[in-house]
């Protein structure tokens, strides 16, 4: 197993549920958050507290620089039925990604002493998948 620099990251995004995910232009950040439930169900007698695993809740964001040619992000949050999401680790690993449908959410910030950027924060809005 080969480890990457986080410089080749990916994010595909459609601006629609139902449209194609194409590469998005200056972001460079992303985090991908899959925490699951836990939902205690401890009896008399356990030892100690017992837990049983509840559904998982896909949430994250992404990060970047403004760019006058790609309002995906805002096109993305404007979106009736959300966007379509594959979030690569590398792209030279095309093979490892998470994918799912996703409500999202966007921001800009324009300073005068820095750069524009934006960001988002998603969650999932249906069924997400991880390959391998």
């Amino acid at each position: 197993m080969a480890r990457y620099s986080g410089g080749k990251g990916l994010v595909l995004l459609s601006t629609t549920g139902t449209g194609t995910a194409i590469a998005a232009v200056s972001l460079s950040q992303w985090s991908l958050d899959r925490k699951t439930d836990k939902v205690e169900v401890t009896a008399f007698g356990d030892l100690n507290k017992v837990y049983v695993q509840g559904l998982p809740d896909i949430q994250g964001s992404l990060a970047g620089w403004f760019d006058s040619a790609d309002d995906a992000l805002f096109d993305g949050a404007d979106s009736a039925d959300g966007v379509k999401l594959y979030l690569y680790p590398s792209s030279l690993a095309t093979s490892i990604y998470h994918y799912g449908p996703a409500w999202l959410d966007a921001s800009i910030d324009v300073d005068v002493k820095g750069a524009c950027a934006v960001s988002g924060s998603f969650v999932a809005a249906g069924s997400w998948g991880r390959k391998p």
